[in-house]
């Protein structure tokens, strides 16, 4: 049993939130979780759960008064990958952009070159200490895609990785191919015919191998048409992948719209919407998911507008993006420093969109995402006096545990 809850974030009732109910964390201070076989027993007022027969028969940690929240949520990563593109970094800060570093040869392309030939074994170390690092942050739980292979032999190894990964380590990780990422070079001048091995070969591989839940895919100038990603995205339906896209975030290609007609489970990054597109969103369940991180790394004044699509009724969710070529971060607590400071976003609407949201977006919300008797006791715990101050300490990590489904994944106490 978790003792010495200062503020304890349930995020209980209905899911997913929008509008005023993302604003509200139900709160309950001096608090209590018990646990049993992985899942929250009971939550509540210490004194309340402490009078419970099987309360005080548990084990106790005493948490010294500290803040608790479901484990982050990370709804959209790109894990696999064999090197950081920090030269890139440098090149943006002289002034070059993202494209103009693409046709140089940087960019998605060239960590498609290096994961082709890389190890496995080498690749599976780095993801490794990703998600260590990732647990040391309070995450619990991530989205990974493919689609740094854009061969059917490559986008296969990412994805048997991530199964491989599933079992070995304690976060849970769910999958998504993305092999619609870009157009790979062998295919630059026949973009189609890139399109129907898609349909055709790859898409049909990866579902008969149970590889992916869902099918994502890049739709903006410089990747995928809205024609293309209909039909790549339709067919990874009949598979039985869900969709997801990258929607509006180099230019508005009508990506969020493609979304709420596919009824997709996410629409990302949505930088270049319009209040049409903000309509249809907040008319659907497609959750939209931003990406604060490859705003700030790629030094942009525009940011997601998340306080119009709040107040529209939307479904807002927080990611960090981490890849190495626009978004190099795996902290969510610094993704919500940026929603709060950039975007407007309160701290208890940050982190809701970053929990039961993000879960819902998963759909996983009814088993993690909050802190309520049945779900799993996936608990992040901050050494902080109060919620609010996670996002306003912004680029420390103030994570003191992370516990996935009643075992310690980061921090002090016993490991199973």
């Amino acid at each position: 049993m978790l003792t010495g809850c200062q503020q304890l974030l349930t995020l209980h009732g209905p899911a997913p939130k929008r509008g005023r109910a993302l604003a509200e964390p139900g709160i309950i201070r001096d608090a209590a979780v018990l646990v049993r076989d992985g899942r929250i027993a009971a939550v509540g007022r210490r004194r309340d759960v402490s009078r419970l027969a099987e309360a005080r028969r548990a084990k106790k940690l005493d948490l010294g008064g500290r803040v608790v929240l479901p484990g982050f949520i990370d709804s959209h990563t790109h894990l696999i990958f064999p090197a950081s593109r920090a030269h890139e970094y440098e090149m943006r800060i002289a002034g070059a952009t993202y494209e103009e570093i693409a046709r140089a040869g940087g960019g998605i392309l060239s960590t498609v070159r290096k994961l082709r030939s890389a190890r496995t074994a080498a690749l599976k170390q780095r993801a490794l200490e990703s998600l260590r690092q990732m647990a040391a942050h309070g995450t619990t739980t991530l989205e990974a895609k493919s689609g740094y292979g854009l061969d059917l032999a490559s986008e296969l190894k990412t994805l048997v990785l991530l199964r491989e990964l599933r079992r070995g380590q304690p976060l849970e990780i769910v999958s998504t191919f993305l092999g619609a990422h870009v157009v790979p070079r062998e295919h630059r001048r026949r973009p189609d015919d890139y399109v129907e091995l898609l349909v055709r070969r790859m898409i049909p591989a990866v579902a008969r191998e149970g590889l992916a839940e869902y099918c994502d895919v890049y739709c903006d100038r410089g990747a995928f048409t809205v024609e293309q990603a209909r039909m790549i995205l339709t067919a990874g339906r009949v598979c039985g992948l869900t969709p997801r896209i990258h929607a509006e975030q180099i230019t508005r290609t009508g990506a969020a719209r493609l979304a709420v007609e596919l009824n997709a489970a996410s629409a990302d990054h949505l930088e270049k919407i319009n209040s049409r597109d903000i309509r249809a969103l907040a008319g659907s369940n497609v959750v939209a998911t931003l990406l604060p991180g490859c705003c700030f790394h790629l030094g942009l004044k525009e940011y997601p507008p998340a306080r119009k699509l709040i107040e529209a009724g939307a479904i807002v969710a927080l990611a960090t993006d981490y890849n190495p070529g626009t978004s190099p971060t795996l902290n969510m607590q610094m993704i919500l420093s940026l929603a709060c400071t950039q975007m407007r976003m309160t701290p208890a609407e940050a982190i809701a969109a970053a929990t039961i949201n993000a879960a819902y977006s998963l759909g996983r919300h009814t088993r993690i995402g909050s802190i309520e008797v049945g779900k799993d006791a996936d608990l992040a715990v901050f050494d902080v006096a109060d919620y609010r101050e996670i996002p306003y300490y912004f680029g420390v990590n103030h994570c003191w545990m992370t516990i996935k489904r009643g075992n310690v994944a980061y921090g002090a106490g016993p490991k199973s």
